[in-house]
């Protein structure tokens, strides 16, 4: 996805599928800024990434959140609190920030893409396991840091 961003200026969410503040997830809240709800909505996009990443097999598997900023989209809180459907790609020019796994995170994130299921399920080893690979914050970029991320993945 990456890379058809970088090169048709555009790119699909699997399935349509993106997280955002939405009503629901202020209300799964007591309080928190904005910023502070937005966050909780790229930590539910990196969770959430981890299934691709079991999906398929990489050499070094990383969570990657695009954050942007979009307005046609339909809310989905029968899936979560935070899920919404895109109603089309999303273009470079509304991109705010990529963000990406560093290196050292690929063990924890092969790990964690292996027991997402499980965690879901409320198996408390895989949930710890999740919580390893959650430690690792995600590097932040700018839009036209791009073409050097690319070189670095």
């Amino acid at each position: 996805m990456l890379r058809d961003l970088e090169t048709a200026g555009e790119f699909r969410a699997r399935s349509g599928t993106g997280f955002a503040l939405t009503p629901a997830l202020r209300e799964s809240y007591a309080s928190g800024s904005d910023e502070e709800l937005e966050y909780a909505a790229l930590l539910d996009a990196a969770r959430a990434s981890l299934r691709l990443i079991a999906a398929e097999e990489k050499p070094e598997p990383r969570r990657v959140v695009i954050s942007a900023d979009v307005d046609d989209v339909t809310l989905r809180p029968d899936l979560d609190a935070a899920v919404v459907r895109l109603s089309g790609p999303v273009k470079i020019a509304d991109v705010a920030a990529i963000h990406v796994d560093a290196a050292e995170a690929a063990e924890s994130v092969q790990a964690a893409a292996a027991v997402i299921d499980q965690a879901d399920l409320g198996d408390p080893d895989a949930e710890f396991t999740l919580g390893d690979a959650e430690d690792h914050e995600l590097a932040w970029y700018a839009p036209q840091e791009l073409p050097f991320l690319l070189e670095l993945l």
